[in-house]
């Protein structure tokens, strides 16, 4: 008999595994107390392997013993999910971090549940310091909220959201990471190009970065008042932002947030 299962991953691509290792990290949960299925390919003996969370056999033993299902395939694969889900997940809670599928697209899958929360975590979770942002079909039970305040709370920090701004979240919170880590690239790539080498050159990326984010957390001010701070008047820091404001930076930062949202609500139809 497999160990009791408290919460089950149906995927387990890098959502999951960015939640398995928050909440293995935070010791909210042990791995005896998770399983996971994936679907053809190799992803879920992999974060077996790599982290002791029970490798599922079937739907069946992978809900058999657990209350919550956490849903975390590729949101396309939704509307051709497993028709066996709407019985066995009755009377469970099912926590979806599939973009754009909105909490009625879940209720048709999952029409049993005793609860349905959407939700878009996103990938710092996996050491803690994420942000998820969700929403519930009903209100909580103070045991259902005990389960998200555990889960939601080891992967960092978390806010109760109406559903019409789910997709904005996604777009802002979901996908920022990304962003970040392309802004990153870039200024790796301009140390490399004025002849730094590459490990000094990530090196410079990476802390500019984690510092800038830490004073900002600290101080607890608007970011322009960090940017004044260290802009002399016609200075070298002056002359690099006309740069960026002349190429439309914000209004290109404001466009992909405004791509992403359009397609996290393209995905829900």
């Amino acid at each position: 008999m497999p160990p009791a299962s408290e919460i089950a991953f149906l995927g387990s691509g890098s959502m999951a595994a960015a939640m398995v290792d928050g909440l293995l990290a935070k010791k909210a949960l042990s791995p005896a107390s998770m399983a996971c299925i994936g679907g053809s390919g190799t992803s879920a003996m992999k974060l077996s392997e790599r982290t002791g969370v029970r490798l599922a056999s079937s739907l069946e033993d992978l809900l058999g013993s657990a209350d919550t299902l956490v849903v975390a395939f590729k949101p396309q694969h939704l509307s051709g999910a497993d028709p066996r889900l709407a019985q066995l997940t009755v009377g469970r809670l099912v926590i979806s971090v599939l973009a754009g599928k909105k909490l009625a697209d879940l209720a048709r899958v999952f029409p049993g549940a005793r609860n349905i929360v959407r939700s878009m975590p996103n990938t710092p979770s996996r050491i803690g310091a994420g942000v998820t942002g969700w929403c519930a079909r009903s209100s909580l039970g103070g045991g259902d909220r005990a389960v998200l305040d555990s889960l939601f709370g080891a992967l960092g920090r978390q806010i109760e959201l109406p559903e019409a701004q789910m997709d904005a979240f996604t777009a802002i919170c979901g996908c920022g990471p990304a962003y970040v880590f392309e802004f990153a690239a870039a200024l790796r790539d301009g140390a490399l190009q004025m002849g730094f080498d590459a490990q000094a050159s990530k090196m410079f990326a990476v802390e500019t970065l984690l510092g800038a984010a830490r004073l900002l957390a600290a101080q607890g001010v608007d970011p322009e008042v960090l940017r004044s701070e260290v802009t002399s008047p016609n200075g070298v820091t002056a002359a690099g932002l006309r740069r960026m404001a002349d190429l439309g930076f914000r209004h290109m930062m404001r466009d992909a947030i405004r791509a992403a949202e359009a397609r996290a609500t393209e995905l829900s139809l």
